[in-house]
């Protein structure tokens, strides 16, 4: 890497975290890596003691770590009281793609007469702007990206390649959308005649809020009536499902494969992990974490952990505890009657 912007200094990137340099200010270094592969122009972290061990023998130029491990380490340290909190600043400044768009629209891209764009925006290739939509400064539009009728998307924001966002929606500053991700496509919504499905059309919006960033292949579904609205500082992972009339609320966090039923209130700093299931029209509050793979059917109002299912096991153990599991009714039926007997005799 040639560019020096990428390349910054030690005491450059000090200044940056606002970490205490012990070596040389001058030396550059082009890239992040971990403590057993990092190379003598990179930066390496220790953020979890698992990988300690590493520590004495890398070869990175400096190292992200708190002041406990700095007396260990053969390179420069840059101390921080949250070294991982650091890399996440680091990764950023360090990052080739941040700057890469060049404002301009791409000449096969088409944009509508009464589009309204800010001041350096970038429209890439095939990229398509409907009517009635207004960028803001320093958006992107990555190739092949569909923006629908009347949609608003605020400064600093950027859709990657082959994202759709249809019409009406609400997108904040500084959103991020990977590629393959649909924000405002209808809700599932049908009546059934006695024959057949009628679609009710979905007459809502969505509305994301400023930071939110939305995995690649996730799908948010505008509102039948009001709106879908997530929160600022959401973090949505990939092929995660968001139903018509969900509310998301601020610096919540929702892992791959989440799927979230329609009119489902989740609160703020709520995390939801892999493959979570939660049914319609719940209230989740805040502070909830839910763990992997759980099915939520009923609201949860404090704040807390939360699982449901059983954990891998060998088979014929988990056949003979299905079938037990069938048996718990009537079991607790039992041990009632068998505790009121104990209560009337004595």
């Amino acid at each position: 890497m040639t560019d020096s912007r990428k390349q910054p200094t030690l005491a450059e990137i000090a200044d940056r975290l606002g970490a205490r340099l012990e070596g040389d200010g001058g030396r550059r270094v082009s890239g992040l890596a971990t403590l057993k592969e990092a190379g003598p122009d990179q930066i390496a972290f220790l953020a979890n003691r698992a990988y300690l061990k590493d520590l004495p023998e890398t070869r990175a130029a400096a190292v992200l770590l708190t002041a406990e491990h700095a007396k260990s380490c053969p390179a420069a340290t840059l101390v921080l009281d949250n070294p991982y909190l650091g890399y996440a600043e680091l990764s950023r400044m360090l990052d080739p793609l941040a700057d890469a768009h060049a404002p301009g629209v791409h000449p096969s891209a088409v944009v509508a007469e009464d589009a309204v764009l800010g001041d350096d925006v970038c429209v890439g290739p095939s990229a398509v702007i409907e009517s009635g939509v207004t960028l803001g400064d320093g958006v992107v539009i990555g190739p092949g990206s569909v923006v629908g009728a009347d949609t608003r998307i605020a400064e600093g924001s950027f859709l990657h390649a082959n994202v759709t966002v249809y019409h009406g929606v609400v997108i904040g500053k500084r959103a991020i959308l990977h590629s393959g991700c649909v924000v405002g496509a209808d809700g599932f919504g049908f009546a059934h005649d006695g024959a057949g499905w009628r679609k009710i059309a979905q007459l809502g919006g969505v509305v994301l809020g400023d930071d939110v960033e939305v995995g690649s292949c996730s799908s948010i579904d505008r509102g039948a009536l009001g709106d879908t609205v997530i929160g600022d500082d959401v973090k949505i992972d990939s092929q995660v499902q968001i139903a018509h009339n969900v509310r998301i609320g601020d610096h919540s966090a929702l892992a791959g494969c989440v799927g979230i039923a329609g009119s489902t209130s989740v609160g703020r700093h709520c995390m939801l992990g892999g493959g979570v299931g939660l049914s319609g029209h719940l209230t989740i509050c805040d502070g909830v974490q839910v763990t992997g793979m759980s099915l939520v059917t009923n609201s949860i109002l404090k704040p807390g952990v939360y699982s449901s299912g059983t954990g891998a096991m060998e088979n014929g153990q988990w056949r003979r505890n299905a079938v037990r599991f069938k048996q718990l009714d009537n079991i607790a039926r039992r041990v009632m009657r068998l505790e009121k007997r104990g209560d009337d005799e004595a």
